[in-house]
């Protein structure tokens, strides 16, 4: 957003299209930046502007889609009075209530329904505690706009009664909230348990993780299942087909089966249902000539039972069945792509996006029974597809949330994963995704460990948190804006404060210069660009009051995670690390009486002297035409 105060240091014909500054306050000299303008309540809400060729937003919503018997009416003006319940006959009530842009509706229900889910709530105009807690932790966002958007299929709580029980904290999903992640795990024939598996939950959580699926093939998965669902504060999905056909064939899945054992993990707690009830018959010849066939373990179980019995996907047939046991408990539809590619070569082919058409068909279904919805999306696309991909889920499924697994924007890197589809998932969630499912470093080598799970949150986070920036979700810019403040102060404990992971970018600091002062050891005191423009009077540069560091200091001895860390990496000797995380006043030359761990005071003489004992000094003057001993250097 152009201010008056910036107005004159704005370039002339940038593509600004009305979204806010994503800084609350407008900091800085950026004008802001280029998405669409914020529509919540509407069928962009937060957007990118459309490449030529996209498909538009669908003109329907969750609204034409109600259960039989229901029907709601847009009100000319504020009603004069109470819904008059009589005009509806013995049969129905009325409910009259504002929307969130000034909005009248009325609407007609069955006589005495009671509604369990947060989409029937929504129906309603009812505001749940869940609703109001999701705003709390939106700011940007009322609890009424959640409710709205909720209403209109583009926003899901996933908030199973029983979970909400235990220690779920709400959530929501929608591209007008800040953009998910989802970490998976689960324990495999080969690999892990329980206890591993709810460690690596916690672990998750921590690095944060919105939601979490357990994705478990072996061990004992019911028990697994249990235990995670009990200690989540984060929603957890699951696909339950894996359960159904533990100690069975795939061609005696039976509909009872189906029911009864998402019943089961329904009463458990689980929050969402990944089922690939969109892979039909006739889909099925448009994968043979595909480089890698089906990769969804889900969607290929279900084309054998389809090849086996010569009928119909029996999820696809039973989905009303399906739904009926859903709503009892609110587990809202992850609908899943079972026919996604597996291969850039694979990637946008008719067998995906006929399998698409199918999910908006299933949504619609899926609203008319009250049961939230969001739609699993590819896999692997070239980054040049992404767009299209995105926007034509939201054309063809009606604006219900997007849920994609990365996409990978090639498939040469085994290994690096989590950044080849890191960066697939900041275009997806530009482009319309409302939450990312992680991919770690082991994606198509092996089950994931603890620190897997680290570095595919971390690099999902910043995907994440990339594209929020980039859409101007309000506020989504602050953090960074006081990082860059703290970092322009050379105030480095406020930097390491502010920064995701506090303890890799401290140990990476101390790594090379365990000195607080004003540079770093990237370019040494001479060289120090953020240091000089601190220095020129004329620029705001480093000069907030709130971000001055006072006098250098030594840093505190290094903690047993940053410990960890540095050996890892495997630049410093055990000693040095040692040395690093063992310092006393006799090591780091403290006053007498100060603690073995305090960070000590150093004067800058002495700090330039650390720096030329640790690293190797280059001589600048050269650079600036003065022969080397000149005063000024």
């Amino acid at each position: 957003m152009i201010t008056a105060a910036n107005a004159t240091l704005t370039p002339p014909g940038l593509p600004l299209n009305g979204a806010a500054n994503p800084s609350s306050t407008a900091q800085g000299t950026n004008p802001g930046c280029f998405a669409n303008a914020a529509d919540i309540g509407g069928p962009l809400a937060f957007s990118s502007p459309d490449t030529p060729g996209m498909p538009a937003p669908s003109a329907k919503t969750a609204w034409d889609f109600l259960p039989e018997g229901w029907s709601v009416v847009v009100l000319a003006e504020a009603p004069a009075g109470p819904a008059c319940a009589s005009c509806c006959g013995d049969a129905h009530a009325v409910v009259e209530f504002r929307t969130a842009r000034g909005q009248w509706l009325r609407v007609i229900h069955p006589k005495g329904f009671a509604p369990v889910t947060q989409l029937e709530s929504a129906r309603l105009g009812i505001v749940t505690p869940q609703m109001t807690r999701v705003a709390e932790r939106e700011p940007h966002l009322t609890a009424v706009q959640v409710r709205d958007e909720i209403a209109a299929g583009r926003m899901v709580i996933p908030a199973n009664t029983v979970h909400l029980a235990h220690k779920l904290d709400p959530m929501a999903i929608g591209r007008a909230s800040k953009t998910k992640i989802n970490a998976n795990m689960g324990a495999s024939p080969v690999s892990s348990g329980t206890h591993e598996e709810v460690e690596k939950l916690q672990w998750a959580e921590r690095w944060g993780a919105d939601t979490v699926m357990d994705l478990s093939t072996g061990g004992n998965l019911d028990e697994c299942r249990d235990a995670i669902c009990r200690n989540a504060t984060v929603p957890i999905g699951t696909v339950p087909i894996y359960s159904m056909i533990i100690g069975r064939r795939i061609e005696d899945l039976d509909e009872a089966i189906v029911l009864d054992t998402l019943r089961h993990q329904a009463q458990q707690g689980v929050d969402y249902f990944t089922i690939h009830a969109g892979v039909l018959r006739e889909h099925l010849p448009f994968i043979k000539k595909r480089l890698i066939g089906i990769v969804s373990r889900g969607g290929s179980l279900l084309a054998k039972w389809m090849l086996v019995h010569n009928r119909q996907n029996l999820m696809y047939t039973a989905w009303e069945r399906i739904c009926d046991v859903m709503r009892e408990y609110d587990v809202t539809f992850s609908i899943g792509d079972g026919l996604r590619p597996g291969g850039l070569a694979d990637a946008s082919d008719r067998a995906q996006l006929a399998e698409l058409e199918t999910l908006g068909e299933l949504t619609e279904r899926a609203w008319r029974k009250g049961v939230q919805v969001m739609i699993e999306g590819p896999g692997h696309v070239p980054f040049d597809q992404i767009e299209f991909n995105m926007k034509l889920q939201r054309h063809l499924c009606h604006g219900a949330p997007f849920y994609v697994l990365g996409p990978l924007v090639t498939d040469i890197f085994p290994g690096y994963d989590h950044i080849t589809s890191c960066i697939g998932a900041t275009a997806a969630a530009y482009h319309g995704a409302s939450m990312l499912c992680y991919v770690t470093p082991k994606e198509h080598l092996g089950l994931p460990k603890k620190d897997d799970v680290k570095q595919g949150c971390i690099a999902y986070k910043i995907a994440a948190h990339a594209a929020d920036v980039a859409l101007g979700i309000p506020g989504s810019r602050d953090r960074d804006d006081e990082l860059t403040k703290a970092r322009a102060a050379l105030n480095w404990e406020k930097h390491f404060e502010l920064s995701f992971d506090p303890d890799t970018a401290r140990a990476y600091h101390d790594e090379d210069l365990d000195v607080d002062t004003d540079f770093c050891a990237m370019c040494g005191h001479d060289w120090c660009s953020v240091r000089i423009s601190k220095e020129i009077q004329e620029f705001a540069s480093g000069k907030d009051e709130e971000y001055q560091r006072g006098k250098p200091v030594r840093s505190a001895a290094l903690t047993a995670e940053q410990q960890e860390i540095l050996a890892k990496r495997g630049v410093l000797s055990p000693d040095e690390i040692h040395r690093l995380a063992s310092k006393t006043k006799k090591a780091v030359g403290a006053e007498a009486g100060k603690a073995s761990c305090h960070s000590d005071y150093v004067d800058p003489e002495t700090a330039q002297r650390v720096q030329g004992q640790q690293l190797v000094q280059l001589n600048t003057a050269p650079a600036h035409n003065l022969p080397s001993h000149d005063p000024l250097l």
